[in-house]
């Protein structure tokens, strides 16, 4: 006898039950925790080019080689931590990209202390409260938007790397800034109703 699988988001391949743990557990719950925001960014920084399942497969072999997702660690990686990140098959082995999340460490860093955390400045962008968009189908969902475009500019300015507005945007809907589960998925009005309790 099999049970009934509740509806889920369009882009959601629902052979892989490690993207649907992430997709019913994770995706879009919103993150006011500084650790976990640097996670993400971390990942999504590495996801630049590549599909999000390939970084997610990769998550623990993140967590040992980025230091648990310590940010005051990860700041302190020199060449050496570099090259030994280089040899490491259990991340994406991308120079530039390993550099930018050494480089990034360090400038989420003077964001926290300039706004207290990272997270009161990303969510100041929408005055702390989660966007709900309207989606029905794999068509509606934006690939960026002007909140995207504008804190990926702010974050440019500030010599982020990796985190362009189509970065940004994801980051925005993994960690809950933009609610973009589909109308139909059991999970948008489960992550509605927990971030209004």
């Amino acid at each position: 006898m099999t049970t009934e699988q509740p509806t889920r988001c369009p882009w959601l391949d629902t052979s892989k039950p490690d993207y649907v743990k992430y997709h019913d557990e994770e995706w879009g719950v919103p993150v006011r925790d500084d650790k976990k925001m640097f996670e993400f960014i971390i990942l999504e920084s590495a996801q630049a080019g590549l599909s999000w399942y390939t970084i997610l497969k990769r998550r623990a072999g993140y967590k040992k080689a980025f230091a648990d997702f310590d940010v005051h660690t990860v700041a302190t990686f020199d060449e050496n931590k570099v090259e030994q990140l280089m040899q490491d098959a259990s991340i994406i082995r991308n120079r530039a990209k390993i550099k930018a999340a050494i480089s990034n460490a360090k400038i989420f860093i003077t964001i926290q202390e300039e706004f207290g955390s990272f997270c009161n400045y990303l969510w100041r962008y929408v005055n702390n409260t989660p966007i709900e968009n309207n989606i029905r189908t794999l068509a509606d969902y934006p690939a960026t938007s002007p909140l995207s475009d504008a804190i990926s500019a702010d974050l440019k300015k500030r010599g982020f790397k990796f985190f362009g507005s189509t970065i940004c945007y994801a980051h925005l809907q993994a960690c809950g800034l933009i609610n973009d589960h589909s109308e139909s998925c059991f999970r948008k009005s489960e992550v509605t109703n927990a971030q209004n309790s």
